[in-house]
């Protein structure tokens, strides 16, 4: 029972540190002219992809949502912005944690992160479209048409449903693989440091 104690208080020092560093990486973004301006690119979910890929899906998925309840201290989208964050960062982790749990290869890890990437891209599109975007807008007291105006550097988004299909899918897929490449990059560099008892 000692031992189960230990490994578990082990495990939640871990998702407390990797989430602390993922939220530290969520002030480190950079916009792309794809998108809205304040849906930017950042390295936030490389920690709970790691946690993921060392201690298991839930592991992520908790460091995704302390990363988020921290993120509050910070807000300017009325908690909005940290709901999605937290739905579309725990799609990510889960799903590709869970396919590496089955087998811990390289070229398992790969196709565990690419499919991370594709569900996490699919969530999106969808929260978005459908409670996230109108959520944000009823709170700021704008129309849902307006969001297509705020992204000049994409021509091609004219309508909602524009903005959605050619804003916010590119941007997942660009935000994913980022984060699923720098993952794939340290992984097993900084593995063996969470997996010491």
């Amino acid at each position: 029972m000692n031992k189960t104690r230990s490994i578990s208080l082990s495990n939640v020092t871990k998702i407390g540190i990797l989430a602390a560093l993922a939220f530290i990486l969520m002030f480190f973004q950079v916009p792309i002219p794809i998108a809205p301006p304040f849906m930017r690119v950042d390295l936030a979910d490389v920690p709970a992809l790691i946690g993921g890929f060392a201690m298991g899906p839930w592991a992520g998925v908790a460091i995704q949502l302390v990363k988020n309840i921290l993120n509050l201290t910070k807000t300017q989208t009325v908690g909005v912005g940290e709901l999605s964050n937290f739905i579309v960062g725990s799609t990510f982790v889960f799903v590709a944690s869970t396919i590496y749990k089955n087998r811990k290869t390289k070229k398992t890890a790969i196709f565990a992160l690419a499919c991370g990437v594709i569900a996490m891209t699919a969530i999106a599109t969808l929260s978005n479209a459908f409670v996230v975007f109108p959520a944000y807008a009823k709170a700021m007291g704008f129309p849902l048409e307006a969001f297509a105006g705020q992204v000049p550097g994409n021509p091609l988004v004219k309508s909602y449903v524009s903005l959605m299909l050619l804003s916010i899918v590119p941007f997942n897929l660009v935000k994913g693989a980022v984060a699923a490449l720098v993952t794939d990059l340290i992984y097993k560099r900084v593995s063996p440091i969470l997996k010491a008892r």
